[in-house]
């Protein structure tokens, strides 16, 4: 461990403005809006509110695998949420998510709008309103799904707020912050890890909502993609994981839902809004720049 400066932490925390990294244009100790505008509203009951990120992309996989099983009620408008510009401290915003975080859906389907926030309440709201899509029916295999959904939302802000904060974001880099994150981190994915060597899939043999869920985050560390930090976490020795991610990653509806609200990357994996199955075909990311 390389010598550091002691903190020492005052008696009562201030908000130092210049102190939050990649992030601190946006990041603050206090909720509600910081202006005011109302959120589009399209076509379709369902309103989805969201960035590409891997919070998001579970709700859009999710959307598109119902597409894909033939619920056409799961037609979607997806609109576009620039964190960095902060849209999502907008009054419209707010109100659909009061945490001012994306994912956001606006359930226009019944004669009251419903709200629905934070990703796993998404995918359960979406599971329930079609039929318990993505749900094992046997009582044992549904808990288990249930269980590694909730595993996921525990786990992940680990994964995202703390290792990849610290390993990718921060303003310098803390070798006993990084160090104790990536331990976390690789606990987690042999967590996965023996999991998958004994079942197909998380929930069992059938693919659920737990791997839509879990999918976007480990998937992409497996891959090395997610923070660049392959290498660093030795994501290859995860066989296990690495052939759950391949799997799920051939999925046709999996690859359209990665797609959509995606801003970064190579322009042709990208679909910052999706209003309309031709969308895939007619509105990637190269030919909007060129319009």
């Amino acid at each position: 461990m390389t010598d550091a400066t002691e903190y020492v932490p005052p008696k009562v925390w201030t908000w130092n403005k210049d102190n939050g990294g990649r992030f601190a244009n946006i990041n603050r100790p206090i909720a509600g809006p910081t202006h005011d505008k109302d959120l589009p509203v399209g076509k379709h009951p369902l309103q989805l509110y969201s960035l590409g990120t891997p919070n998001g992309v579970k709700v859009t996989v999710m959307l598109e695998e119902l597409l894909a099983l033939g619920h056409a009620g799961a037609e979607y408008d997806a609109w576009l949420i620039k964190i960095n510009e902060g849209d999502q401290f907008s009054s419209g915003f707010v109100a659909a998510n009061p945490n001012s975080k994306i994912p956001a859906l606006m359930d226009h389907s019944g004669e009251t709008p419903i709200r629905v926030f934070e990703s796993g309440a998404i995918l359960m709201h979406l599971s329930e309103t079609f039929g318990g899509a993505f749900l094992p029916t046997d009582v044992a295999a549904r808990a288990e799904a249930y269980s590694w959904l909730m595993w996921q939302m525990g786990s992940a802000p680990f994964l995202g707020g703390g290792f990849g904060h610290f390993y990718a974001y921060a303003p310098f880099k803390i070798e006993y912050a990084i160090d104790r994150y990536a331990m976390e981190v690789k606990r987690q994915m042999d967590v996965l890890d023996r999991r998958l060597a004994e079942s197909e899939y998380l929930a069992g043999d059938d693919y659920t909502l737990a791997d839509i869920a879990i999918w976007p985050w480990y998937g992409a560390l497996a891959k090395g993609v997610l923070y660049e930090a392959g290498e660093f976490l030795q994501v290859q020795d995860y066989k296990n994981v690495n052939r759950w991610a391949d799997q799920i990653g051939a999925r046709p509806a999996v690859k359209r839902g990665r797609m959509v609200n995606r801003v970064f990357g190579d322009p042709a994996s990208c679909l910052p809004e999706r209003h309309d199955a031709s969308d895939f075909e007619t509105r990637t990311l190269d030919k909007l720049q060129s319009a």
